[in-house]
């Protein structure tokens, strides 16, 4: 921005952005229906007599003025009629003439007058008056909260502790004081500054915690306060470092990983990814408060305190899940540096994902920063989400994933040619496999009739979302191998499985429990061979021979080191994440 000028608000976009969420209302939903019945029913209201009072005033007034303008015509012209030769001057004509312009006036003024207040009676009394706020940014407030018992609470806790002073061991404690879960202990020793003196005093929290119960009135507004930085509204991946370290370190479901610390980093990666996945549906790469009241973040990690195997919080936190998507990164990253590329990816499944889908992931259309378009590379966090995409495509997330890909012109929509492009490379697979391709024609029939699109020739994002078997419509043109398995099912039994979305366990936690389980029968049968024989192993093998010792007796894993350990997200290229 140039020197001189000042920012403007854009007040457009947040007016509509107002009028929008005043029209979603219940109540202006329930008006607005009553009113579209009303008039569906030709029933008079208010406003129609308004509308027949005006018209009648505005009748009275062109009447009224045509009677001046024909009056001030005729009255001068019998008034000035030719004038004859006298020596007599005729003194009545000035008289005359000032008489007139005075009834004219009057009459002007009388009839002006008696519309205007006629105009005045009949306004409809204004609404905006009585629209109660429907706009709350930071949560609705409920009832008056009485703040003073709360801070009373906390400092009773404070002063449980020597000098009045909470270390981050002692801060589940004051959390239950705040009525909060267990693990925001972390956010909320870190929001009074703990992390600078290692402990925090009773004075900088309450100041803290009066300011948030102020401005802050649900959970949502409270997170969201307690971890962003300065000055923003909404969380960035790194905002979630401290807070994902103190889960680590703390939860006993984590207990195993005490010894693997330089794992603590991938785990932490691992999770933040998928909470970005799964809340950030916008695709910002910042996580608003009404994002993060629409998912189901805060439940689960409430549900941390009450659940010790952190392997039953399947959407963020489990630990099996976070194994099996960095084996299989590890595989495919033979020289480790944490980045792979193109080749890497096509190894991905025996070359199941077609060259055409390869070259759009690294295109940009779903990947952050600039790594993939300068350097040809993606990392592992990219890789998180290729993975759970390829392995369920029936989400919100990994259908706009993949549509994003497929979208090659960018004008939200999958044309024919787009969809035969991807189709051309499947059928030379097909053909070198030995296998005669469906034709074009014939597979683009059988894909409208799955998605059913509401336009002819084109098929949207929101085609996609309401279709049940999204999963077999990207496979026929990227998968080969998942196109195979489907053309070999029943048609009734795809139905079937597409109907049941009801379904408790998803695709995707389908794939990561099978997965692991193959990944465990693998390092057992390599133990066995390797019985007595002490060899060099790579992270991933010295991890998984670790951890299956303590997975004999419980099947969870993993504790760690107490203190922030050292997590730099720049490791993976985030300083490009957000530009």
């Amino acid at each position: 921005m140039s020197p001189g000028k000042v920012l403007q608000p854009a007040v457009k976009m947040k007016v509509d952005e107002l009028f929008l969420c005043w029209l979603s209302q219940p109540a202006t939903q329930l008006t607005l229906k009553d009113c579209l019945r009303r008039i569906k029913n030709k029933e008079k209201t208010e406003f129609g007599n308004t509308d027949s009072g005006n018209r009648k005033n505005e009748n009275f007034t062109s009447k009224n003025s045509k009677k001046c303008i024909l009056g001030d015509t005729r009255l001068p012209l019998m008034s000035f009629s030719p004038p004859q030769l006298s020596p007599i001057l005729p003194l009545a004509t000035p008289a005359t003439s000032r008489n007139i312009c005075n009834v004219r006036a009057t009459r002007r003024s009388s009839a002006t007058k008696e519309v205007q207040t006629k105009k005045e009676e009949t306004l409809p009394p204004s609404h905006s008056q009585n629209i109660p706020t429907f706009y709350f940014p930071r949560g609705c407030p409920k009832e008056k909260v009485n703040i003073d018992a709360v801070i009373a609470k906390i400092e009773k806790t404070f002063s449980e502790f020597p000098n009045e002073r909470a270390t981050l061991e002692d801060m589940g404690k004051v959390a239950k004081a705040c009525e909060c879960p267990l693990y925001w202990k972390g956010p909320l020793f870190y929001c009074a500054g703990g992390e600078r003196t290692g402990y925090v005093s009773v004075h900088k929290f309450v100041a803290m915690w009066r300011k948030v119960l102020q401005t802050c009135y649900d959970d949502a507004a409270k997170f969201v306060h307690l971890l962003m930085n300065p000055g923003c509204n909404y969380l960035v991946q790194e905002d979630f470092i401290p807070f994902l370290q103190d889960v680590v370190n703390s939860h006993p479901g984590l207990s195993f990983l005490k010894e693997a610390s330089e794992f603590h980093s991938r785990y932490i990666t691992t999770v933040i990814q998928r909470i970005f996945y799964t809340v950030n549906r916008s695709w910002s790469g910042k996580i608003t408060c009404n994002e993060l009241r629409k998912s189901n973040f805060l439940q689960n990690v409430a549900l941390l305190e009450e659940e010790p195997d952190i392997n039953q919080l399947t959407e963020y936190f489990s630990y099996e899940h976070f194994y099996v998507i960095y084996c299989k990164f590890w595989e495919l990253d033979t020289d480790h540096d944490l980045y792979i590329d193109r080749k890497d990816l096509a190894r991905h499944n025996d070359h199941a994902i077609s060259n055409r889908m390869i070259e759009r992931i690294f295109s940009g259309a779903v990947t952050r920063g600039r790594k993939a378009q300068k350097d040809g590379k993606i990392s592992y966090a990219d890789f998180v989400w290729f993975l759970i995409s390829e392995e369920d495509k029936k989400t919100p997330t990994s259908i706009e994933y993949w549509f994003r890909c497929m979208d090659l012109d960018g004008d939200g929509a999958l044309s024919m040619y787009e969809l035969e492009y991807f189709y051309e490379e499947q059928c030379q697979k097909l053909d070198n496999m030995a296998i005669e391709p469906l034709p074009f024609e014939d597979c683009l029939c059988q894909m409208l009739d799955l998605v059913k699109p509401q336009h002819e020739g084109k098929i949207t994002l929101h085609d996609l979302k309401r279709c049940k078997l999204t999963n077999v419509f990207f496979d026929t043109f990227f998968n080969i191998e998942k196109y195979l398995d489907h053309e070999q099912k029943d048609q009734f039994s795809m139905l079937r499985d597409g109907e049941g979305e009801s379904q408790e366990v998803s695709d995707w936690e389908k794939y990561a429990a099978e997965e692991y389980d193959i990944l465990v029968a693998e390092e057992a049968a390599s133990d066995q061979w390797n019985d007595g024989y002490e060899a060099e192993l790579n992270p991933v093998d010295h991890q998984k021979a670790s951890v299956l010792k303590y997975q004999m007796e419980k099947r969870p894993f993993f504790e760690m080191p107490s203190h922030l350990a050292d997590v730099d997200l720049d490791e993976y290229d985030y300083d490009e994440d957000f530009e």
